[in-house]
């Protein structure tokens, strides 16, 4: 990577570091100024504190709340990414399924978990897998269709004049053309995972989750606790999304290389 590139991500950084550090500093002398109990908004000095204390105690729970959200990524996308092949080939049952997916899509998740946990289980993975999976599926199933139905007319017009099957168009035209519509919502989904798994962890029998922490913690009043737990999912929720970004890269090179100029 050349020096010009890094100096170029530097500053389209810089500012966003610069607004965190600046913020968790005023948040810091606030508290410490105006003296706001610890209950109400703990210090970022007393959150990290505590997330090192705690930190044995938060560690198992991780693995069991990432599994759900990287389940039920793994599953809503592969079934979004199907189901958009399917209804993108056929206009009847694409212009049939696109409005009940955006209806069931504004469904809060939170009605949906007692129910997802009495079908599969309060204690089974798949519950907390197919919670998230319900976030994921509606996003990645309609920008994938928009990317493989959104094609220019002259590329598809140049396409027949080659005499290209249909199976070649797709492979060669609609699925590239449909790849920077997946990552854009697998950059989403990827956060909405974290989020309905913290979600699934409120219902669930399972008591060996972030989400119970969270609970437990904020019902004794130890909102340092608490808020420490928080800062745990919220890094998971940005490493999934960076990992999201670098595999994007990776596969289509030639996005990457547009949004960097």
């Amino acid at each position: 990577m050349s020096l010009t590139l890094w100096k170029n991500r530097l500053y389209y950084y810089l500012p966003t570091i610069v607004v965190a550090v600046t913020v968790l500093l005023v948040w810091e002398m606030a508290t410490r100024l105006l003296d706001i109990r610890q209950f109400l908004l703990p210090r970022p000095s007393a959150i990290l504190a505590s997330l090192f204390d705690q930190w044995p105690l938060i560690r198992p729970r991780v693995y069991s709340t990432t599994r759900g959200a990287v389940g039920g990524f793994i599953i809503g996308t592969t079934v979004g990414i199907g189901m958009a092949f399917i209804t993108a080939r056929f206009v009847a049952l694409r212009e049939a399924m696109m409005p009940f997916a955006i209806a069931a899509n504004s469904v809060p998740i939170i009605a949906m978990s007692p129910i997802m946990f009495n079908w599969f289980g309060p204690t089974n993975p798949l519950s907390w897998m197919m919670i998230v999976a319900m976030m994921v599926f509606f996003p990645v199933l309609i920008n994938t269709v928009r990317g493989l139905t959104e094609i220019k007319p002259e590329a598809l017009e140049l396409m027949h004049s080659y005499a290209a099957s249909d199976l070649k168009i797709l492979f060669s035209l609609r699925v590239p053309n449909a790849l920077p519509f997946l990552f854009s919502a697998l950059r989403v989904a990827s956060v909405l995972s974290m989020i309905g798994a913290i979600v699934a962890d409120f219902f669930g029998a399972e008591r060996n989750t972030i989400g119970k922490y969270v609970t437990q913690q904020a019902s004794s009043l130890r909102f340092d606790n608490t808020w420490a737990a928080v800062l745990v999912a919220s890094l998971i929720g940005i490493l999934f999304y960076s990992l999201v970004v670098w595999i994007e890269r990776l596969v289509t090179p030639w996005a990457a290389a547009h949004q960097d100029n």
